[in-house]
C-alpha cells in the first residue's frame, strides 16, 4: 500500500513550514483497522514533547465499527516513535518563541504507518492573503500557458 491516508490541509494555510521530519506511530488494533477505512482526522492537532517522548494531541481516530469493549479511546494521545536525536531537534526547535509541530499528513510506507511532521510558523492573516494571490497568478498563468500552446 502506499499513498496519503489523511492529508492536514489547513496546516499549510496556517502555518509556514520551515522543516518535515517523519515518524512512526504507536497505534492498537482497533486504531489500525479504523484508519485503513479513512476514519481519521487530523485537523486540530498539534505535537509535543513530554518526558523524552513526542506525543500527538487531538488525533481523532473513530472507533472500529466491528470492534468489541476494547475498542480504542477516539482522542488519546499516541506515542511518535522517533531517535533521540530527532526528539532533541524537535524539541530545541519547538522551543523557540512562535514555532510549533504540526502533523501534515499520515501515509503508508513498506507496510507501516508513518506521520510527517512539520516544524511551522504560524501564517498572519496578511500572509495567508498573500498565499491565495500567488495561487491565483499562478493558476491564471498556467491557464494562460496552455491556452497558447493550442
Amino acid at each position: 500500500m502506499s499513498g496519503d491516508l489523511i492529508n492536514n490541509r489547513k496546516a499549510r494555510h496556517n502555518f509556514q513550514i520551515l522543516e518535515t521530519i517523519e515518524a512512526g506511530i504507536v497505534l492498537r488494533g482497533t486504531e489500525v483497522k479504523s484508519l485503513r477505512g479513512g476514519r481519521g482526522n487530523l485537523n486540530d492537532s498539534f505535537v509535543r514533547i513530554a518526558d523524552g517522548q513526542a506525543y500527538i494531541h487531538n488525533f481523532d481516530i473513530q472507533p472500529y465499527a466491528q470492534g468489541n469493549l476494547n475498542n480504542h479511546d477516539p482522542k488519546a494521545n499516541r506515542r511518535l516513535l522517533l531517535h533521540k536525536s530527532e526528539i532533541r531537534k524537535l524539541f530545541g526547535t519547538a522551543s523557540i518563541k512562535g514555532r510549533t509541530l504540526v502533523p501534515l499528513k499520515m501515509y503508508w510506507k513498506n507496510n507501516k504507518l508513518k506521520l510527517l511532521i512539520g516544524i511551522g510558523v504560524g501564517k498572519s492573516q496578511r500572509d495567508k492573503r498573500e498565499t491565495l494571490k500567488e495561487k491565483a497568478q499562478k493558476k491564471e498563468i498556467d491557464q494562460a500557458m496552455k491556452s497558447a500552446r493550442r
